[in-house]
């Protein structure tokens, strides 16, 4: 039977200022990357994240990111390679502190936002990335952009690498994310995104915008939990992909 694991990025809210339903899409999905505190989290919210994703049983990663309140991470800041490489570092530690205080374990790691759209091009940010994670813990995985440069990136440092396509966004002919704020950047119907996914899963492809195939491996499948219609969104791929015998797992338990 084919698997295939559903994540979102939770935890994403900051002080008494929430962003998205925590609570609702760890209800839905099987793997969730938590915030660490610089473009988003803090602890507070980080432990209870961890806590119900624990009670649960959803797999949970750090998802570290530019230190960007302000931009939600979703700006390139002007880090070295070395920077970010510590960055990233501090962040594993901490969400990896945070499960195990709210009795969970973390598994594994996704970059975040412009962070990780960066790594998706640039050797030297995935590399950074990559030797972060294995300095911190060797046995956590890396979950990335899929046909990104993370990907070699990670083999690189002998770490358990998994590609992930995101339900909500669009691709280009490269089978990068078209980026945000351009036509077709963003899926809003959960109709649409459920039968994309479900396309992609089975084909083992990345579906771009134009309808060309990219082939490659697929082992996750990401909907932003920062959106209004995020749950609805989830709810509707999960039950997409069950009712045409996808059976829904994490990636890394």
């Amino acid at each position: 039977m084919l698997s295939i694991d559903l994540n979102s990025d939770l935890g994403e809210g900051f002080g008494d200022y929430r962003c998205g339903d925590d609570a609702a899409m760890l209800e839905v999905v099987t793997s969730a990357n938590v915030a660490c505190g610089l473009h988003a989290g803090d602890p507070e919210i980080m432990a209870r994240a961890f806590a119900i994703a624990r009670e649960r049983g959803v797999a949970v990663g750090a998802h570290p990111g530019y230190p960007d309140l302000w931009g939600f991470g979703r700006r390139v800041l002007p880090f070295t390679p070395g920077e970010i490489e510590r960055l990233v570092a501090y962040q594993v530690g901490a969400a990896a502190a945070l499960a195990a205080y709210a009795g969970h374990r973390l598994t594994y790691v996704k970059a975040h936002g412009a962070l990780a759209n960066l790594a998706a091009v640039e050797r030297e940010v995935a590399d950074a990335i990559a030797k972060a994670v294995k300095a911190v813990d060797p046995s956590l995985a890396l979950l990335v952009l899929a046909l990104s440069a993370q990907l070699a990136a990670g083999e690189a440092q002998g770490l358990e690498v998994h590609q992930e396509i995101f339900a909500d966004r669009g691709y280009t002919e490269a089978g990068l994310l078209i980026p945000r704020g351009q036509p077709g950047a963003l899926i809003t119907d959960e109709a649409d995104a459920a039968e994309r996914v479900l396309a992609m899963v089975q084909e083992g492809a990345i579906i771009a915008a134009s309808g060309r195939r990219l082939p490659t491996p697929i082992r996750s499948v990401c909907v932003h939990g920062d959106s209004a219609h995020a749950v609805a969104t989830a709810r509707a791929v999960r039950a997409r992909l069950e009712a045409a015998g996808v059976r829904l797992a994490p990636f890394r338990a």
